[in-house]
């Protein structure tokens, strides 16, 4: 199997979703930092993979695409189509889409631009995602009562969609200690067979 080209910043949690998701799939893939800070996403090479100048993208043997939640189920439905990480009961894959579209906006709002503040010193509201993003954890907490996955009685895409940036929010600020339930579905997450990390920054003090 040709290896897998994944473009990505290494501190993206959106590009560590994706590489989340192959190496769980067990999948070979090559990963190809790009030097965003001297716009190497905004090169017309790049654009013609990512339109929008945006990481991830992916090139798989010629096809490409960007998007990390659209890769997500690319992915799954190429390479592992019947090993449930996209549920066949409509119910339950109701239940991924809608933890999808909060990956795309509530935990980009709140853990995500927390820790895009005090990672990489972009000018969001600070205070405003971290409050965004303890709303969140809040209705996690509340949702993993009785249950071990977000979406279904198995690990689905909307668990590899959620972890990246929740477990990291301490990096953004956001601390992660009164939500056990949550901090258990992190490391759930973290113990399944071909799990790999994102790189660690530096926490700053929490709230």
């Amino acid at each position: 199997m040709t290896a897998i080209t994944l473009y990505r910043h290494p501190k993206s949690g959106h590009c560590h979703r994706v590489e989340l998701m192959m190496a769980l799939l067990g999948l070979p893939y090559r990963t190809v930092d790009l030097d965003m800070a001297n716009g190497a996403h905004k090169a017309p090479d790049f654009l013609r993979i990512s339109p929008f100048g945006l990481v991830p993208a992916i090139d798989d043997d010629g096809f490409t695409l960007a998007d990390s939640n659209a890769i997500l189920v690319y992915l799954v439905g190429s390479h592992a189509p019947d090993a449930g990480w996209i549920p066949a009961d409509p119910k339950d894959a109701a239940e991924v889409q809608r933890w999808l579209s909060i990956a795309a906006d509530d935990i980009y709002a709140g853990p995500c631009a927390a820790r895009l503040v005090k990672v990489f010193g972009t000018d969001h509201d600070h205070a405003a995602a971290v409050a965004r993003a303890h709303r969140l954890l809040s209705v996690m907490e509340a949702h993993l009562a009785g249950r071990d996955w977000l979406a279904a009685d198995r690990v689905t895409i909307a668990d590899v969609a959620g972890y990246s940036y929740v477990a990291h929010a301490p990096e953004g600020g956001v601390d992660l200690s009164p939500y056990a339930r949550v901090r258990a579905w992190i490391d759930r997450i973290e113990s399944l067979p071909g799990f790999v990390g994102m790189a660690r920054s530096p926490i700053p003090q929490l709230a």
